[in-house]
């Protein structure tokens, strides 16, 4: 959430976890790239701005500020205390705090969240331009559907895909070969339980968004608006005999939705162009007629998800004339979509580890490791040397996975996802020397990378 807000990578906005030493709203933070936000330049540039939800997991702790602490650049705050939860929570109002019980009628936090939201809306005169930002926790933890949906979906389960309860062998990094594997039945069916859960939870939130734009539409304000649906975090539900989680470098984890409408953004269009969480805070100013702070790494989506015209990048290689104006981003201009496609052809992936000294009910495991349910049989889901950096590329040649552990083992992994779409075989071990050499050198210099270096080097692909 923090690169979301920043658009820039983790090295660079320092938000490592979700620890307040790991500045999940901290005070370096709090002093620097919070001030910078997107929010920040459109509250600057006359935007009225509006957040309800969940902003960072620390958010709220009294020695960071406390519930009176709001970030720059909101006009209206409706901030949550804390992680995620769906009932029993408090939110910042503004700065003032809201205590919420278990009543589902008047508690359920993805419809407070729909309620505040009407709220800016209705004491809105459009007359300014204005941007939302509603960050619900569904589908999190503990995946506590609202009533009228606990009924639905009873017969789905996971899916079992090629990877699921599978046994993590020795080309897969040390997590993953720990514990039991594959996982038992009893297990599974709770894995099931998590699955059917989350999507009813979502139930709640296509009835929020269908409710917004549906007033949006009634106040002749929706074809002036983007509306933009994505996720801060992919899911893995029993892959590789993990039980449910987010912390790995694999498809099932990293890959989010990304969905937009509004003005010139053509219908049912698929746009197959690698992006990232990065790239959002640049799109919205670039959306909003406003200019992209230097300090970003990320790229506006703008010229790839926008028709302005027929020479847009928008449309179909094939249907772009290349004689027609072109298209610039910082100092790169472009002519046609494979021109455009050749700036982004590498993303990086970072995740720092989080470790405990004791989890509750595992108390047999080890100090440093995290995620450890009893509920799942203690299969932990993360360690404080769960660090790594991943190279993700995609171009006309290649479809690959890069990785690098910060271990005892210095652990690498590398998939290639045309062939292996499922991450089953590590294939680092069949690099030649000088690709590997190549792939080490992109990865050291893309994670020390700051602003238009990050766009320089993501052009490159090995």
């Amino acid at each position: 959430r923090a690169s979301i807000l920043t658009g820039q990578y983790v090295h660079n906005h320092g938000t490592i976890n979700n620890s307040i030493s790991g500045q999940c709203s901290g005070v370096r933070w709090q002093e620097g790239p919070e001030k910078k936000t997107f929010a920040a330049h459109m509250h600057h540039n006359g935007y009225r701005t509006f957040f309800a939800g969940k902003y960072l997991n620390q958010y709220g702790k009294t020695n960071i500020g406390g519930l009176n602490h709001i970030p720059p650049g909101w006009d209206w705050w409706i901030g949550l205390k804390g992680n995620s939860r769906y009932y029993n929570y408090t939110l910042s109002i503004n700065g003032t705090p809201e205590k919420h019980g278990s009543d589902p009628s008047k508690d359920y936090l993805t419809n407070i969240v729909r309620q505040r939201a009407f709220d800016f809306l209705n004491l809105s005169s459009f007359s300014k331009p204005f941007f939302m930002m509603l960050s619900v926790p569904a589908s999190h933890a503990p995946f506590t559907p609202e009533p009228k949906y606990s009924k639905n979906y009873t017969s789905l389960k996971a899916p079992r895909t090629k990877s699921f309860n599978i046994k993590a062998g020795l080309g897969k990094h040390w997590l993953l070969r720990q514990g039991v594997q594959p996982l038992p039945n009893n297990i599974i069916e709770k894995v099931d339980d998590a699955f059917r859960n989350r999507l009813r939870t979502l139930l709640t939130v296509d009835d929020m968004v269908q409710d917004v734009i549906q007033y949006l539409e009634l106040k002749h304000q929706l074809e002036n608006t983007y509306v933009v649906f994505t996720s801060d975090n992919g899911y893995h539900l029993g892959q590789f005999s993990l039980p449910v989680d987010k912390r790995e470098p694999y498809e099932t984890d990293i890959r989010v939705p990304f969905l937009i409408r509004g003005p010139n953004v053509p219908e049912g269009k698929i746009i197959n162009f690698p992006t990232s969480n990065i790239d959002l805070a640049p799109t919205f100013l670039d959306l909003a007629g406003l200019q992209i702070p230097k300090y970003m790494d990320g790229i506006s989506l703008k010229p790839i998800i926008t028709v302005e015209s027929t020479n847009s990048i928008a449309v179909d290689d094939n249907d772009i004339p290349v004689d027609k104006k072109e298209h610039s981003i910082g100092k790169y201009n472009f002519s046609n979509f494979k021109k455009y496609r050749e700036l982004r052809r590498t993303l990086l992936v970072e995740h720092s580890g989080e470790g405990r000294v004791v989890n509750e009910g595992c108390e047999y495991i080890p100090s440093g490791m995290n995620g450890c349910n009893p509920n799942y049989a203690c299969k932990c889901e993360d360690s404080s040397n769960n660090t790594y950096s991943c190279l993700r590329q995609i171009s006309d040649g290649e479809n690959r996975l890069f990785c690098k552990w910060d271990d005892d083992e210095a652990f690498e992994e590398m998939y290639d996802l045309d062939k292996d779409p499922w991450q089953l075989n590590n294939t680092v071990k069949s690099l030649t020397k000088n690709v590997h050499k190549k792939l080490r050198n992109l990865l050291r210099n893309m994670q020390r990378c700051r602003g238009s270096r990050c766009i320089d080097l993501a052009s490159f692909v090995v």
